[in-house]
């Protein structure tokens, strides 16, 4: 007797809250920023809390009325992520922050972006299980984003920065899981 067995595709949302669930944690970030315009480099390291959201969590309703959604349950899941960063060869303070992200659809929410405290949105897809790529537009700027899991320790992030359709930077990090 022979066994077929059919596996349907996974879907952007079911490959979505694997990957945030697979990126819980805390991780220890080492990036270097490069300018294209300038030729400057910076060198951040940070260290990073990822915690995975279930749907019925608080902090989700909230992002959803930031992006004045209306539904019990907006999103599949999502994740809350808090920094504290260093800056390397500048005198500059330690940044803090946190952002919350939502998974709906092929569509990821975000109470904030990257340069502006305003909720963005950004879409999102899977070049493989481990590896979510994302482009988010606002301003006349875009950030395209690729973060890979490297095995249960590691992660890589790079991300490119356009204006204007300009390319202006890039950012290259390696994430090591404490």
């Amino acid at each position: 007797m022979t066994l077929s067995l059919h596996h349907q595709p996974l879907t952007a949302e079911a490959l979505a809250e694997q990957f945030f669930r697979n990126c819980a944690g805390e991780w220890t970030s080492q990036r270097r920023y490069y300018s294209l315009t300038s030729g400057e480099t910076q060198e951040v390291t940070s260290e990073i809390t990822v915690e995975f959201l279930e749907p019925e969590r608080e902090l989700l309703r909230e992002l959803a009325q930031r992006h004045q959604l209306e539904s019990e349950t907006p999103f599949l899941c999502g994740s809350r992520v808090t920094w504290e960063s260093h800056y390397e060869g500048v005198s500059r303070k330690p940044s803090r922050g946190k952002t919350v992200f939502g998974v709906r659809g092929e569509i990821l929410y975000r109470d904030r972006g990257f340069a502006t405290p305003k909720p963005v949105i950004a879409d999102f897809w899977f070049t493989n299980p481990e590896t979510m790529c994302l482009k988010t537009e606002y301003n006349n700027s875009s950030f395209e984003e690729e973060l890979k899991l490297i095995g249960e320790k590691y992660r890589t992030r790079q991300t490119v920065i356009r204006r204007d359709g300009e390319e202006l930077m890039i950012g290259q990090y390696l994430e090591t899981r404490r």
